[in-house]
């Protein structure tokens, strides 16, 4: 962005007064433009023994298989994001979702929030940001075709995690950060 968004004047970086990062500042009005990580938030939806993938249709990764998620909305919380992509990708109504994993992802300025939920009825179909969507087992899990490393990490833990836990509600919360993604193609 080269412009103020609050006078249109050309705009520099550097570092304000009042900082010590560079921010985008406006010579004419001061204005200054805060470039802050956004939040990503997804579901791990379970039904039984399975859990739901969706085939991006949609860049980056097209083609490859993720949970739902995207970016979050304003007026809306974590949870209610998750439950929200849940159903826009793979008509999924999602019921007791708790937080599961958080991934910091400094080099792409993004924060994952993942949420483990229950898929109600076990009913699902495809969204509009989906090619396909479907429940796998995990010996079916296409690893190889998976879209984010934060995709694999979530369900590595998941997957451990069923072996030690008998309920959802008992699964702990992982943490972790996310270096480069290098699988990810960038436009």
């Amino acid at each position: 962005m080269r412009y103020c968004l609050q006078c249109g004047h050309q705009a520099e970086r550097k570092i304000p007064a009042t900082d010590n990062m560079p921010r985008l500042v406006c010579p004419n009005c001061n204005y200054i433009h805060y470039e802050n990580p956004k939040v990503i938030c997804g579901s791990l939806v379970v039904h039984k023994d399975r859990v739901l993938l969706c085939r991006r249709a949609i860049e980056p990764q097209y083609g490859l298989w993720t949970i739902p998620a995207g970016f979050m909305e304003n007026g809306e919380t974590m949870a209610e994001g998750a439950a929200r992509e849940s159903y826009e990708e793979a008509d999924a109504v999602v019921l007791n979702p708790h937080l599961y994993c958080i991934y910091d992802l400094p080099d792409i300025g993004q924060i994952y929030s993942i949420y483990l939920a229950d898929l109600k009825d076990g009913a699902y179909g495809v969204g509009s940001e989906s090619l396909d969507c479907a429940l796998f087992s995990e010996e079916d899990i296409p690893w190889d075709s998976l879209a984010f490393e934060a995709v694999r990490r979530t369900l590595r833990s998941y997957f451990a995690d069923r072996q030690q836990f008998s309920q959802l509600s008992e699964f702990p919360i992982h943490q972790d950060m996310i270096g480069k993604d290098l699988s990810i193609k960038r436009f």
